[in-house]
């Protein structure tokens, strides 16, 4: 909402005051303030709508407030519909708020804590590299491995996953804001998508950038698909990885006992 604000004033359909009430706003938001504004329902139009116009309203009501007024009275400062959701659609803020909110939850979150797992399981795989047990096929005995070549495997599992999470990122990083109903950018001014991205990629810090086809970006949700692709290889390796621990820990005294875990 802020970087559309900033681009609809940049094409001169929006004024200054207009610009900087939603944007104070938007920062409140930003900062955690309001949220029990955003009351999280669990029937939703398909497309978000209630939740796009839940924080339409919101920003106008807090920006009448800000400006001394009560809710409702007198004339709106700014207006949900025509000034805080211009040139944008639910089919197009939903999904660009999607992309945005997993884009830094891996980011900022998750690829940061496989990393750390992989560096701490890489330390002791070089400090166990000397110490040999028996390899296993099907819980069989077979041939022997030492620990830390055990658990270099494991590394190279996370190592991998990490990989493959952050090759899904190109195309998470592109938005669909600036198609607004149906893609074809109706009631935008020229440029919009490509500035509102820019915008985007300003505030968050990350490289966001307009989607090159909108009909794709808004009627399907292939890129948070192949995130989930590569988060379901990450799980698939971690529960594997666990259960092995889990296994060769087992007991002390009537299971496998192989490894202490302190």
């Amino acid at each position: 909402k802020k970087a559309a604000a900033y681009t609809n004033y940049d094409s001169g359909i929006l004024s200054i005051e207009k610009r900087d009430a939603i944007a104070t706003v938007c920062d409140e938001i930003l900062n955690g303030e309001l949220k029990d504004q955003f009351p999280l329902v669990i029937w939703q139009t398909g497309s978000g709508t209630q939740s796009n116009m839940n924080i339409n309203e919101v920003i106008a009501n807090r920006a009448q407030v800000i400006q001394g007024f009560a809710i409702g009275e007198g004339e709106p400062v700014i207006k949900a519909n025509d000034d805080v959701n211009k040139s944008q659609s639910s089919n197009d803020t939903f999904p660009t708020a999607m992309h945005i909110a997993a884009y830094k939850m891996i980011v900022e979150l998750t690829i940061p804590a496989l990393e750390n797992l992989r560096n701490t399981l890489a330390t002791k795989a070089t400090e166990f590299i000397n110490v040999v047990k028996i390899g296993r096929t099907h819980l069989m005995d077979a041939t022997p491995i030492t620990l830390g070549q055990e658990l270099s495997g494991y590394v190279a599992q996370i190592s991998y996953g990490i990989k493959a999470l952050q090759n899904t990122l190109p195309h998470l990083s592109e938005i669909a804001l600036g198609g607004t109903a149906v893609g074809t950018g109706l009631n935008t001014p020229p440029g919009y998508d490509v500035n509102v991205a820019t915008y985007i990629a300003q505030f968050t810090g990350y490289p966001f950038v307009t989607a090159a086809n909108k009909f794709e970006a808004l009627a399907a949700h292939d890129a948070i698909v192949e995130s989930h692709g590569a988060l379901k290889q990450i799980a698939v390796s971690l529960n594997k990885i666990a259960n092995d621990i889990r296994m060769l820990a087992s007991g002390p005294r009537s299971g496998i006992g192989e490894i202490h875990i302190p």
